[in-house]
């Protein structure tokens, strides 16, 4: 699969306000990429290439989120030897099986994908409550030993095959795990999340570039707009109710979904 390079057309402004949109998005309460990624199948593009090019273009602020969450990791840092190479490894092989994948499958696939990552989020509030994960409690790092440690680096491992392939509210699955695990403050868990991501997002991203999978012209202006969006978000994101945020990645999600569904081809 060769690199795509393309002129500048009229669409690039609708791309780019996806991009601005889908970084303030993650940046006051994750799922952004339910909202650009729809965009680039609505305007026509192919659809692996199109998931290709939205990993790599919103790496940036999934790095500048890691980034702003750096001072929260606090004793949790203890934790990356262990889960950042199974970040990395299943973001490499879940982003070649994205390109093992037919663009006729993966598209009837996606609406689906969106589907269950919309679902996710609807219930991450009901989730964490059910899982005792709500609010900050004293972390147990060293509670479970080995074989608990074993289970969240496996964990890891899926959900970063996961955000290789697709990624949509992967955060809110890392959350969970590192809160079975026993890390119990939110901050250290969000921490984690952001840095864990950045890995996923950019190791993928790489990896597609390197394939030649990446349309480099949208990636370019989804990456503008997502840093201009993510530095929006993130300076008002104080007087920014995060759950009504949420409702609306909600809408979007669910309204993706019908839409690809209702275009999606038939059976391959």
């Amino acid at each position: 699969m060769r690199g795509i390079v393309r002129p500048v057309q009229a669409v690039d402004a609708a791309i780019f306000a996806a991009g601005f949109g889908a970084g303030a998005i993650n940046a006051v309460a994750g799922g952004g990429t339910l909202l650009s990624y729809p965009l680039l199948l609505w305007i026509g593009r192919d659809a692996v290439v199109a998931n290709a090019t939205n990993a790599l273009a919103l790496w940036p602020g999934a790095l500048a989120g890691a980034y702003g969450f750096r001072r929260e990791l606090g004793d949790a840092r203890r934790l990356l030897p262990w889960l950042l190479p199974p970040a990395a490894l299943g973001a490499v092989f879940g982003g070649w099986l994205l390109l093992q994948t037919p663009s006729r499958l993966f598209v009837s696939i996606v609406p689906w994908l969106v589907l269950a990552a919309t679902l996710l989020i609807a219930a991450q509030r009901p989730l964490m409550r059910l899982l005792g994960l709500a609010s900050n409690e004293e972390s147990r790092l060293d509670s479970g030993g080995r074989k608990r440690r074993a289970v969240l680096v496996t964990a890891q491992l899926v959900v970063s095959i996961y955000g290789g392939y697709f990624g949509a509210a992967m955060g809110i699955l890392m959350l969970a795990a590192l809160g079975l695990y026993g890390l119990g403050d939110v901050h250290q868990r969000n921490g984690l999340k952001g840095l864990l991501g950045a890995v996923i997002n950019g190791v993928a991203g790489l990896y597609f570039a390197v394939s030649g999978a990446i349309d480099w012209g949208d990636a370019a202006i989804l990456s503008v707009g997502a840093v201009l969006g993510g530095y929006a978000g993130a300076s008002t994101s104080r007087r920014l109710d995060r759950r009504t945020v949420e409702l609306i990645v909600i809408a979007i999600g669910f309204g993706a979904a019908v839409s690809l569904l209702l275009r999606a081809p038939g059976p391959v």
